[in-house]
């Protein structure tokens, strides 16, 4: 296994729209996600990404070696209302769309993109963010400080 040695994390830009749709559809499908229904979210991300992308309402970072891209990770800033884990600030960070090429896993880029996540959020002054963990992510998210939390969701039908 090569070491990544020349990683560079840079800010995602509108032009990474293809990379940034076949990461998300890559880290579903190794979630285990049903394909029928990633048939149908893909073309909706697409749609609802383009505008976010152009406005800056997603923005998060890619991670080059050597010029090839290795990993990216996708963030929002949530409209939240203040919380006991936020009192005073109405947003919490979200991360979302973590995603490192197979052949890299295991090298640091993930903490690197995570690392350039957590400053990016101190530096638009969000001290708070959520992800959801796969269980191969988990791991790197504890032992980074990150906690699970008591959230449960439902499918509402109709």
């Amino acid at each position: 296994m090569r070491p990544i040695n020349k990683t560079v994390i840079r800010p995602v830009a509108e032009d990474d729209f293809e990379l940034v749709c076949r990461h998300r559809l890559e880290m579903l499908r190794a979630m285990g996600r049903d394909e029928a229904v990633l048939g149908v979210m893909a073309p909706a991300f697409r749609a609802w990404l383009v505008p976010r992308l152009a406005d800056g309402r997603y923005f998060g970072f890619i991670a080059e070696d050597e010029g090839r891209a290795v990993g990216g990770v996708g963030l929002m800033e949530l409209d939240w209302p203040p919380h006991p884990s936020h009192p005073g600030d109405p947003r919490r960070g979200y991360v979302f769309n973590m995603f490192v090429e197979p052949e890299c896993r295991r090298r640091g880029v993930a903490r690197a993109l995570m690392a350039a996540a957590e400053t990016e959020f101190r530096r638009r002054g969000i001290g708070y963010a959520i992800l959801h963990a796969s269980a191969e992510g988990r791991p790197l998210y504890e032992a980074d400080g990150w906690k699970a939390t008591a959230e449960m969701a439902k499918v509402l039908d109709g």
